[in-house]
């Protein structure tokens, strides 16, 4: 396994890279696992720890726009008007307890992250309209990324 040492935004990460098969990766984050898309593939014959890519037919061009969140990519910008809610660690979402267009006042929880197997509600701290969730329930974030915004 390779490991990496980044710093974003001044955040400092480890990342793990586990496995490597065709475009998909299997990486550790901080000790939180991912798997990710990669853009272009690996090329296998320079990494010989990896596996060589599986050939899959090409997957139709699909024009609609990609879904506001994934599991894994997080958003750095928030998809709504208004104060962004953001994660405090990184974490999986066990719970959104909120909807967009829901008011909610200073305190309420508005989801509940699950970090280092304890339970943490993320509670407002403006009162006003959600207006974006960008996770859903199972979703794994990364200290900084956006949840949802409320305006």
């Amino acid at each position: 396994m390779n490991k990496y040492q980044y710093k974003v935004k001044g955040i400092d990460y480890e990342v793990e890279i586990a496995e490597v098969e065709g475009n998909i990766a299997k990486v550790n984050v901080n000790g939180i696992p991912f798997e990710i898309e990669l853009q272009k593939p690996i090329n296998a014959a320079k990494h010989p720890t990896m596996t060589a890519p599986k050939v899959q037919p090409p997957k139709p061009v699909d024009t609609a726009p990609a879904p506001a969140a994934a599991p894994q990519a997080q958003p750095t910008a928030p998809a709504g008007a208004g104060n962004p809610v953001k994660a405090p660690l990184p974490g999986t979402i066990s719970d959104v307890k909120v909807q967009v267009g829901q008011q909610v006042n200073v305190g309420d929880t508005l989801l509940v992250l699950e970090a280092m197997k304890m339970q943490n509600n993320i509670e407002s701290e403006y009162a006003g309209q959600v207006t974006s969730v960008v996770v859903k329930q199972g979703d794994t974030v990364m200290e900084g990324a956006v949840l949802l915004t409320i305006a």
